[in-house]
Protein backbone atom coordinates (compact mmCIF):
# COMPACT_ATOMS: atom_id res chain seq x y z
CA UNK A 1 0.00 0.00 0.00
CA UNK A 2 2.82 2.54 0.51
CA UNK A 3 5.08 2.32 -2.93
CA UNK A 4 2.59 4.41 -5.08
CA UNK A 5 3.08 7.29 -2.35
CA UNK A 6 6.69 6.66 -2.08
CA UNK A 7 7.32 6.72 -5.93
CA UNK A 8 4.94 9.82 -5.91
CA UNK A 9 7.53 11.27 -3.09
CA UNK A 10 10.89 10.44 -4.65
CA UNK A 11 10.03 11.48 -7.81
CA UNK A 12 8.94 14.83 -6.95
CA UNK A 13 11.79 15.67 -4.85
CA UNK A 14 14.76 18.16 -6.69
CA UNK A 15 18.13 17.84 -5.13
CA UNK A 16 19.07 21.44 -5.70
CA UNK A 17 15.75 22.65 -4.08
CA UNK A 18 16.09 20.42 -1.18
CA UNK A 19 20.21 21.13 -0.92
CA UNK A 20 19.46 24.59 -1.38
CA UNK A 21 16.75 24.77 1.37
CA UNK A 22 19.32 22.60 3.48
CA UNK A 23 22.10 25.12 2.91
CA UNK A 24 20.08 28.03 4.54
CA UNK A 25 19.04 26.07 7.45
CA UNK A 26 22.48 25.40 8.31
CA UNK A 27 23.30 28.91 7.71
CA UNK A 28 20.87 30.15 10.52
CA UNK A 29 21.59 27.27 12.74
CA UNK A 30 25.58 27.88 12.84
CA UNK A 31 24.28 32.14 13.01
CA UNK A 32 25.49 33.17 9.31
CA UNK A 33 21.93 34.11 8.87
CA UNK A 34 21.89 37.79 7.78
CA UNK A 35 18.42 39.76 8.12
CA UNK A 36 15.77 40.44 10.84
CA UNK A 37 13.68 36.82 10.97
CA UNK A 38 14.54 33.81 9.24
CA UNK A 39 11.66 32.08 7.28
CA UNK A 40 12.74 30.35 4.24
CA UNK A 41 10.66 28.64 1.59
CA UNK A 42 11.36 26.16 -1.46
CA UNK A 43 12.34 27.62 -4.81
CA UNK A 44 9.06 25.67 -6.01
CA UNK A 45 6.16 23.79 -5.17
CA UNK A 46 5.60 20.07 -6.03
CA UNK A 47 1.67 18.64 -5.92
CA UNK A 48 1.20 15.56 -5.74
CA UNK A 49 0.36 13.17 -8.79
CA UNK A 50 -1.33 10.66 -6.64
CA UNK A 51 -3.99 11.69 -3.68
CA UNK A 52 -2.77 10.79 -0.51
CA UNK A 53 -5.32 9.43 2.06
CA UNK A 54 -5.38 10.71 5.77
CA UNK A 55 -4.69 8.85 8.27
CA UNK A 56 -5.77 9.87 11.56
CA UNK A 57 -3.54 9.22 14.75
CA UNK A 58 -5.23 5.70 16.06
CA UNK A 59 -5.29 4.29 12.48
CA UNK A 60 -1.08 5.35 12.41
CA UNK A 61 -0.33 3.92 16.11
CA UNK A 62 -2.65 0.79 15.48
CA UNK A 63 -0.33 -0.09 11.90
CA UNK A 64 3.20 0.69 11.12
CA UNK A 65 2.22 0.54 7.21
CA UNK A 66 -0.22 3.26 8.48
CA UNK A 67 2.06 5.36 10.76
CA UNK A 68 4.50 5.41 7.60
CA UNK A 69 2.13 6.89 5.44
CA UNK A 70 0.96 9.36 7.58
CA UNK A 71 4.40 10.72 8.63
CA UNK A 72 5.63 10.53 4.40
CA UNK A 73 2.34 12.63 3.75
CA UNK A 74 3.30 15.40 5.99
CA UNK A 75 6.72 15.40 4.08
CA UNK A 76 4.53 15.12 0.50
CA UNK A 77 2.21 18.71 1.81
CA UNK A 78 5.62 20.51 2.72
CA UNK A 79 6.68 19.80 -1.09
CA UNK A 80 3.25 20.52 -2.47
CA UNK A 81 2.74 23.92 -0.48
CA UNK A 82 6.40 24.80 -0.81
CA UNK A 83 7.24 25.50 2.59
CA UNK A 84 10.39 25.46 4.53
CA UNK A 85 9.88 22.84 6.38
CA UNK A 86 13.26 20.20 6.15
CA UNK A 87 11.62 16.89 5.50
CA UNK A 88 11.18 14.74 9.19
CA UNK A 89 9.64 11.39 9.75
CA UNK A 90 9.49 9.76 13.49
CA UNK A 91 7.86 7.11 15.51
CA UNK A 92 4.48 9.49 16.34
CA UNK A 93 3.63 7.71 19.80
CA UNK A 94 2.98 10.72 21.48
CA UNK A 95 4.22 11.69 25.10
CA UNK A 96 4.06 8.45 26.89
CA UNK A 97 6.46 6.74 25.07
CA UNK A 98 8.92 6.35 28.08
CA UNK A 99 5.74 5.93 30.27
CA UNK A 100 4.97 2.80 28.38
CA UNK A 101 7.92 1.03 29.81
CA UNK A 102 6.59 1.15 33.68
CA UNK A 103 2.80 -0.38 33.54
CA UNK A 104 1.56 2.72 32.45
CA UNK A 105 -2.74 2.32 31.53
CA UNK A 106 -2.48 4.18 28.11
CA UNK A 107 -5.94 6.56 27.37
CA UNK A 108 -6.88 7.56 23.34
CA UNK A 109 -9.44 9.81 22.35
CA UNK A 110 -12.03 8.96 19.72
CA UNK A 111 -10.87 8.91 16.00
CA UNK A 112 -12.90 12.04 15.86
CA UNK A 113 -10.32 13.93 18.26
CA UNK A 114 -7.07 13.17 15.94
CA UNK A 115 -4.88 13.02 19.16
CA UNK A 116 -1.99 11.29 20.13
CA UNK A 117 -2.53 9.03 23.32
CA UNK A 118 -1.58 9.53 26.84
CA UNK A 119 -1.79 7.45 29.75
CA UNK A 120 -3.36 7.11 32.99
CA UNK A 121 -0.71 8.64 36.17
CA UNK A 122 0.39 5.38 38.52
CA UNK A 123 -0.93 7.73 41.90
CA UNK A 124 -4.09 9.42 41.47
CA UNK A 125 -4.63 9.60 45.00
CA UNK A 126 -1.73 10.96 45.93
CA UNK A 127 -0.11 7.65 47.45
CA UNK A 128 3.57 7.53 46.25
CA UNK A 129 4.36 3.48 46.49
CA UNK A 130 4.06 3.03 43.16
CA UNK A 131 7.27 5.25 42.35
CA UNK A 132 9.29 3.88 45.47
CA UNK A 133 8.74 0.31 43.69
CA UNK A 134 9.54 1.61 40.58
CA UNK A 135 12.50 3.25 41.74
CA UNK A 136 13.97 -0.02 44.02
CA UNK A 137 13.28 -2.03 40.87
CA UNK A 138 15.76 0.21 39.03
CA UNK A 139 16.16 0.42 35.22
CA UNK A 140 13.22 -1.48 33.10
CA UNK A 141 14.25 -4.62 30.77
CA UNK A 142 15.74 -2.76 27.37
CA UNK A 143 15.95 -6.20 25.59
CA UNK A 144 12.29 -7.38 26.49
CA UNK A 145 10.82 -4.77 24.55
CA UNK A 146 8.04 -5.64 21.30
CA UNK A 147 4.96 -4.18 20.22
CA UNK A 148 2.94 -4.51 23.16
CA UNK A 149 4.19 -1.06 24.66
CA UNK A 150 4.83 2.29 23.25
CA UNK A 151 8.43 2.00 23.54
CA UNK A 152 8.44 -1.19 21.75
CA UNK A 153 6.44 -0.22 18.73
CA UNK A 154 8.42 3.31 19.02
CA UNK A 155 11.68 0.99 17.78
CA UNK A 156 10.09 -1.17 15.26
CA UNK A 157 8.59 1.37 13.53
CA UNK A 158 12.31 3.45 13.58
CA UNK A 159 13.11 0.09 12.19
CA UNK A 160 10.47 0.27 9.33
CA UNK A 161 11.90 3.67 8.32
CA UNK A 162 15.14 2.87 8.00
CA UNK A 163 14.34 0.13 5.36
CA UNK A 164 12.48 3.02 3.38
CA UNK A 165 15.15 5.22 3.72
CA UNK A 166 17.46 3.17 2.22
CA UNK A 167 15.15 1.45 -0.81
CA UNK A 168 14.82 5.08 -1.66
CA UNK A 169 18.01 7.52 -3.04
CA UNK A 170 16.04 10.95 -2.61
CA UNK A 171 13.90 10.03 0.11
CA UNK A 172 17.01 8.85 2.05
CA UNK A 173 18.91 11.92 1.10
CA UNK A 174 16.31 14.42 2.47
CA UNK A 175 13.50 13.65 4.74
CA UNK A 176 15.75 13.11 8.25
CA UNK A 177 14.30 10.49 10.87
CA UNK A 178 14.28 12.38 13.75
CA UNK A 179 14.21 10.76 17.31
CA UNK A 180 10.86 9.91 19.02
CA UNK A 181 9.31 11.82 21.69
CA UNK A 182 10.49 10.82 25.37
CA UNK A 183 9.74 14.33 26.63
CA UNK A 184 12.57 15.69 29.49
CA UNK A 185 12.99 14.17 32.76
CA UNK A 186 10.30 16.18 34.80
CA UNK A 187 7.80 15.82 32.17
CA UNK A 188 7.89 12.08 32.12
CA UNK A 189 7.55 12.20 35.50
CA UNK A 190 5.00 13.85 36.11
CA UNK A 191 3.02 11.96 33.48
CA UNK A 192 3.93 9.11 35.53
CA UNK A 193 3.17 10.60 39.18
CA UNK A 194 -0.01 12.87 37.91
CA UNK A 195 -0.95 16.06 39.89
CA UNK A 196 0.42 15.12 43.07
CA UNK A 197 3.73 15.57 41.83
CA UNK A 198 3.60 18.94 42.74
CA UNK A 199 3.22 18.39 46.56
CA UNK A 200 5.22 15.75 46.41
CA UNK A 201 8.29 17.75 45.48
CA UNK A 202 8.16 19.61 48.86
CA UNK A 203 6.80 16.38 50.66
CA UNK A 204 9.19 13.74 49.25
CA UNK A 205 12.06 15.33 47.50
CA UNK A 206 14.21 12.70 47.98
CA UNK A 207 11.94 10.15 46.23
CA UNK A 208 11.39 12.40 43.59
CA UNK A 209 15.15 13.08 43.23
CA UNK A 210 15.37 9.38 42.93
CA UNK A 211 12.78 8.98 40.29
CA UNK A 212 14.42 11.77 38.12
CA UNK A 213 17.67 10.07 38.25
CA UNK A 214 15.69 6.74 37.43
CA UNK A 215 13.70 8.50 34.55
CA UNK A 216 16.92 10.51 33.04
CA UNK A 217 19.16 7.41 33.10
CA UNK A 218 16.52 5.11 31.56
CA UNK A 219 15.42 7.72 28.32
CA UNK A 220 19.83 8.03 28.32
CA UNK A 221 19.75 3.96 27.85
CA UNK A 222 16.40 4.25 25.60
CA UNK A 223 17.52 6.83 22.84
CA UNK A 224 20.98 4.88 22.68
CA UNK A 225 19.55 1.89 21.82
CA UNK A 226 17.13 3.23 19.36
CA UNK A 227 20.75 5.19 18.04
CA UNK A 228 22.37 1.68 17.98
CA UNK A 229 19.49 0.14 16.09
CA UNK A 230 20.96 2.46 13.29
CA UNK A 231 18.88 5.11 13.47
CA UNK A 232 20.13 8.97 13.60
CA UNK A 233 18.53 11.94 14.97
CA UNK A 234 21.51 13.74 13.13
CA UNK A 235 19.82 15.58 9.87
CA UNK A 236 22.50 14.11 7.59
CA UNK A 237 25.59 11.94 7.58
CA UNK A 238 27.25 14.93 6.36
CA UNK A 239 26.60 18.08 7.52
CA UNK A 240 25.61 21.00 3.86
CA UNK A 241 25.78 24.71 4.08
CA UNK A 242 26.18 27.16 2.05
CA UNK A 243 29.40 29.39 2.11
CA UNK A 244 29.21 32.37 0.15
CA UNK A 245 32.27 32.35 -1.82
CA UNK A 246 32.45 28.76 -2.72
CA UNK A 247 29.00 27.76 -3.26
CA UNK A 248 28.08 24.45 -1.72
CA UNK A 249 30.31 22.67 0.67
CA UNK A 250 30.54 19.26 2.56
CA UNK A 251 31.79 18.57 5.69
CA UNK A 252 32.01 14.94 8.04
CA UNK A 253 30.67 15.62 11.31
CA UNK A 254 33.75 15.53 12.92
CA UNK A 255 34.82 18.83 11.04
CA UNK A 256 31.49 20.90 11.91
CA UNK A 257 28.69 21.38 14.79
CA UNK A 258 26.33 18.68 14.36
CA UNK A 259 23.00 20.11 13.21
CA UNK A 260 19.22 18.04 14.03
CA UNK A 261 16.28 18.22 12.11
CA UNK A 262 13.29 18.10 14.27
CA UNK A 263 9.59 19.46 13.81
CA UNK A 264 10.89 20.22 10.08
CA UNK A 265 13.46 22.82 11.81
CA UNK A 266 16.94 22.38 13.05
CA UNK A 267 19.21 23.01 15.61
CA UNK A 268 22.68 22.28 16.52
CA UNK A 269 23.24 19.11 18.65
CA UNK A 270 21.08 15.98 18.73
CA UNK A 271 18.47 16.12 21.56
CA UNK A 272 15.27 17.64 21.67
CA UNK A 273 13.76 18.40 25.07
CA UNK A 274 10.57 19.26 26.38
CA UNK A 275 9.85 21.01 29.43
CA UNK A 276 6.39 21.72 29.70
CA UNK A 277 6.35 21.00 33.49
CA UNK A 278 8.62 23.69 34.40
CA UNK A 279 5.97 26.25 33.90
CA UNK A 280 4.58 25.29 37.27
CA UNK A 281 7.75 25.44 39.42
CA UNK A 282 9.66 28.29 40.57
CA UNK A 283 13.01 29.15 39.23
CA UNK A 284 14.59 27.49 42.90
CA UNK A 285 12.37 24.25 41.90
CA UNK A 286 13.90 24.81 38.19
CA UNK A 287 17.13 24.70 39.53
CA UNK A 288 17.17 21.89 42.03
CA UNK A 289 14.54 19.08 39.73
CA UNK A 290 14.55 20.01 36.43
CA UNK A 291 18.39 21.55 35.69
CA UNK A 292 20.56 19.17 37.04
CA UNK A 293 18.91 15.72 34.66
CA UNK A 294 18.26 17.92 31.54
CA UNK A 295 22.02 18.57 31.92
CA UNK A 296 22.60 15.19 32.03
CA UNK A 297 20.85 14.47 28.88
CA UNK A 298 22.53 17.48 27.04
CA UNK A 299 25.79 16.19 28.18
CA UNK A 300 25.24 12.08 27.07
CA UNK A 301 24.07 13.51 23.65
CA UNK A 302 26.31 16.54 22.27
CA UNK A 303 24.27 19.46 22.96
CA UNK A 304 20.70 20.06 21.42
CA UNK A 305 17.32 22.37 22.10
CA UNK A 306 14.26 22.64 24.25
CA UNK A 307 10.98 23.18 24.24
CA UNK A 308 8.76 24.78 26.50
CA UNK A 309 5.23 25.33 26.59
CA UNK A 310 2.86 28.13 28.48
CA UNK A 311 5.06 30.65 30.54
CA UNK A 312 8.80 30.10 30.53
CA UNK A 313 10.62 33.67 31.29
CA UNK A 314 10.77 32.88 35.24
CA UNK A 315 13.64 29.43 34.49
CA UNK A 316 15.06 30.63 30.79
CA UNK A 317 18.03 32.37 31.92
CA UNK A 318 19.05 29.20 34.08
CA UNK A 319 17.66 27.01 31.18
CA UNK A 320 19.82 29.06 28.46
CA UNK A 321 22.75 28.79 31.08
CA UNK A 322 23.65 25.30 30.69
CA UNK A 323 26.38 23.91 28.29
CA UNK A 324 25.38 22.62 24.93
CA UNK A 325 21.72 24.50 24.80
CA UNK A 326 21.96 25.68 21.81
CA UNK A 327 17.94 26.34 20.18
CA UNK A 328 14.82 27.53 22.30
CA UNK A 329 10.95 26.00 20.50
CA UNK A 330 8.65 28.04 22.92
CA UNK A 331 4.37 28.42 22.80
CA UNK A 332 2.68 31.11 24.08
CA UNK A 333 5.13 34.17 23.73
CA UNK A 334 2.11 36.02 25.08
CA UNK A 335 2.50 33.93 28.25
CA UNK A 336 6.11 35.16 28.54
CA UNK A 337 8.00 38.81 29.17
CA UNK A 338 9.84 38.15 25.70
CA UNK A 339 12.36 41.24 26.42
CA UNK A 340 13.48 38.64 29.41
CA UNK A 341 13.42 35.66 26.63
CA UNK A 342 15.08 37.70 23.73
CA UNK A 343 17.83 38.69 26.69
CA UNK A 344 18.58 35.47 27.50
CA UNK A 345 18.61 33.68 24.15
CA UNK A 346 19.50 35.55 20.92
CA UNK A 347 21.38 38.04 22.85
CA UNK A 348 23.85 35.00 24.12
CA UNK A 349 23.45 33.09 20.33
CA UNK A 350 20.83 30.83 21.42
CA UNK A 351 18.11 30.83 18.20
CA UNK A 352 14.51 31.00 18.79
CA UNK A 353 12.82 28.26 16.45
CA UNK A 354 9.32 28.18 15.19
CA UNK A 355 8.89 31.86 16.80
CA UNK A 356 5.30 33.38 16.45
CA UNK A 357 5.42 35.80 14.19
CA UNK A 358 3.58 37.99 15.68
CA UNK A 359 5.77 38.06 18.67
CA UNK A 360 8.91 38.51 16.02
CA UNK A 361 7.45 41.44 14.06
CA UNK A 362 6.17 43.38 17.20
CA UNK A 363 9.53 43.11 18.78
CA UNK A 364 11.48 44.35 15.04
CA UNK A 365 8.61 47.10 15.06
CA UNK A 366 9.75 48.27 18.50
CA UNK A 367 13.41 48.76 17.76
CA UNK A 368 14.45 45.16 19.46
CA UNK A 369 17.51 43.84 17.46
CA UNK A 370 16.77 39.69 17.01
CA UNK A 371 20.56 39.53 15.77
CA UNK A 372 19.35 37.25 12.77
CA UNK A 373 18.32 34.30 15.38
CA UNK A 374 14.78 34.20 15.13
CA UNK A 375 13.18 31.89 13.23
CA UNK A 376 9.20 31.99 12.15
CA UNK A 377 7.26 29.79 10.19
Amino acid sequence: MLEPYLDDLESRLDDEVEDRLYAEWADFTAGRFVGDIFSPRRATAGPPRVEWPRVVVNEAIADFDRMALQQFAAASRALAEGTGALLNVRSNYGTSILPSLFGVALFRQDNEQDTLPTSWPLCPDGNLDPIRRLVDAGVPDLDALDETTLAGRTLLMADRFEAILGRYPKIGRHVHHYHPDLQGPMDVCEVLVGSHLFLALVDEPALIHAFLDLLTETYIRYLRRWKKRGHSSFARDETVFLDQNQGFSSHKKDECPLFSAHWGMMHEGVIMLRDDSAMNLSPAMFEEFVKPYDQRLLDAFGGGAIHFCGRGDHYIDSMCAMPGMHAIAMSQPDYNDMEVIYGATVDRGINLIGLNRTAAESALAAGRDLHGRVHCW
